[in-house]
């Protein structure tokens, strides 16, 4: 035989010269729920290791994911429900902890890129994305609502505005927003590609904030789509979007992929709370490696063409590199 593959992999040095996908701490968001209790650090039962975190936990475990190399990080605020109204006041109230947070890390840590959320859900008494009147979400209503949104992170200190509600149009709304109030700097990562999936429930559950009638079937994604991800892509990008995200990861890596060939943008996959439960339940259970599983679900990722990867597994995968455990 003059072909002979297995040559390429005959040790860990040739292996590495044919490697053709590298995963990095430096790939990584890191996901962290805050609360409005200073001294809170509250375990989510559906996502053990991870906590509801009040001000002090938050620039603790900020400082501690920092020391294992991870830089950036997204926000998610889980607010009380009398704080909630049709419109979302609070979001963009002066006295919003969300925004009190955000200006307290970015003091203590200039360095880190912090990533907001900006969705209705977490604010509204209606629990959508968006405005709901008679039943229905209404699409341009909520765009103001939005920009307004996220006027008030960029002026907290916000480095990327990450909207997930998926109206359409947001993304212009929020970068027009966003200039005419001198914050042509902030970055937007926008939840291009997301899907009505079964996979949010943990997520929901830390958040409190599953809607409240109804689903979100009429804005987020029929997870038969394909193709339609590619006209969201075109539409974002044309709209000023900065980096495109799909979300969830795992059951949409077609999608990662295709977005990936078809722009010029960075592609992001969002690993979403659901990942992270099945597979801590199965590694919990001794079914599966957890650290093996973890390397090769995200290098997996990265594989079909994902530049960043928000994931709940970064701080455990970053304390593995810095233990020096070898994935490959």
């Amino acid at each position: 035989m003059i072909e002979r593959p297995r040559r390429n992999r005959k040790s860990p040095a040739v292996r590495a010269w044919a490697r053709e996908t590298s995963l990095g701490v430096e790939h990584l968001i890191s996901p962290l729920f805050v609360t409005d209790k200073a001294s809170l650090k509250e375990e989510i039962p559906s996502l053990p290791g991870r906590f509801r975190l009040g001000l002090d936990d938050l620039l603790r475990q900020t400082e501690a994911s920092m020391e294992l190399g991870i830089r950036s990080f997204v926000l998610f605020p889980a607010v009380d429900e009398a704080l909630k109204d049709k419109t979302a006041t609070y979001s963009h109230d002066r006295d919003n902890f969300y925004l009190r947070y955000i200006r307290a890390v970015k003091e203590r840590f200039p360095e880190c890129v912090l990533m907001s959320d900006v969705a209705m859900d977490p604010y509204s008494s209606d629990g959508h994305d968006g405005y709901v009147e008679d039943g229905k979400i209404l699409n341009d209503p909520t765009l103001e609502i939005l920009a307004e949104m996220s006027v008030a992170q960029a002026k907290a200190g916000i480095d990327v505005i990450g909207p997930s509600d998926m109206m359409d149009g947001r993304v212009e709304k929020i970068r027009t927003a966003l200039d005419r109030e001198g914050h042509s700097e902030v970055s937007i990562m926008s939840y291009t590609a997301k899907y009505a999936s079964a996979f949010y429930g943990p997520f929901r559950e830390a958040l409190d904030s599953a809607p409240k009638g109804g689903d979100k079937k009429t804005y987020q994604m029929d997870p038969a789509n394909r193709a339609e991800a590619l006209r969201e892509a075109a539409l974002d990008e044309a709209e000023g979007a900065d980096i495109l995200m799909v979300k969830p990861a795992l059951s949409y890596m077609d999608v990662i992929a295709a977005l990936a060939e078809n722009t010029a943008l960075p592609v992001a996959a969002y690993n979403v709370s659901g990942e992270y439960a099945m597979l801590k339940a199965a590694a919990e259970r001794g079914w599966l490696n957890e650290d093996a599983a973890v390397c090769e679900m995200l290098l997996s990722l990265r594989r079909a063409g994902a530049k960043v990867i928000l994931t709940y597994w970064a701080e455990h995968f970053a304390q593995l590199m810095k233990d020096g455990y070898v994935y490959h």
